[in-house]
């Protein structure tokens, strides 16, 4: 989604609170060119009301995870799988231990994507102006890989495979179930932004969090996890 031409110039979030230490030892809030290329992708986005409808985006052609089966059967006039717009309430992972609540994440002045407060170990965002997880599209979801003194929500998010399934519980008292595609690092100064952050024709999720090395000048980690998965 382009930005508005009223938009701030997006810029990397500063991480002064970085201790530095090594790999997986500072305190980790997304890699910076994930917040950039998130906040160039989707500011200007939609409606944040919880339980509030919203007409599906077009699709863009080479952005969704490769269709499933129920993308098949919605494609022949089967029933469309897609919940409608709800607010995300807690994410359940259980392969990973994580059951955690969820923040929203919002544009911040300088034009980038606010992280999830450093604070809580065990806390989830989601681009709040963007899709709900369960509605057709894409939905951002991000969390720590870790802090200062210990692991984080993600931490454990690489251990994840594909076909492992996941829960969003939602507002409106739906369980929303994802299966997971695909995990892919990328190195931050390659990052797939169409294909991560780029619109679905179906309901898809995308998990981010760091990997990588810690890079002790950039005060920041080399790469980025995504987890592809879609609503099953």
């Amino acid at each position: 989604m382009p930005v508005p031409p009223s938009a701030p110039t997006p810029v990397p979030p500063d991480d002064e609170t970085t201790t530095g230490q090594g790999s997986r030892s500072g305190l980790m809030v997304l890699c910076a060119v994930a917040l950039l290329i998130l906040a160039v992708s989707l500011v200007g986005g939609n409606d944040t009301s919880a339980d509030s409808s919203r007409p599906p985006l077009p699709a863009q052609p080479g952005t969704s995870a490769p269709a499933g089966p129920r993308a098949t059967a919605a494609a022949s006039g089967a029933a469309d799988p897609a919940l409608p717009r709800s607010r995300p309430v807690r994410l359940l992972i259980p392969d990973i231990s994580v059951d955690a609540p969820f923040t929203d994440l919002a544009i911040g002045a300088k034009g980038q994507l606010q992280p999830p407060p450093a604070g809580n170990t065990n806390l989830v965002g989601w681009y709040a102006k963007g899709v709900s997880p369960g509605e057709r599209g894409t939905s951002i979801i991000a969390g720590h890989v870790d802090t200062k003194t210990s692991a984080a929500v993600f931490a454990r998010l690489d251990q994840l495979d594909e076909g492992d399934e996941f829960q969003v519980v939602r507002a409106d008292g739906r369980k929303a179930t994802f299966v997971v595609d695909s995990l892919e690092t990328f190195e931050k100064d390659d990052f797939p932004s169409d294909r991560v952050y780029g619109d679905a024709d179906r309901p898809e999720v995308r998990l981010i969090t760091c990997a990588g090395d810690y890079d002790h000048k950039a005060k920041d980690y080399t790469d980025n996890l995504v987890v592809f998965a879609h609503l099953t």
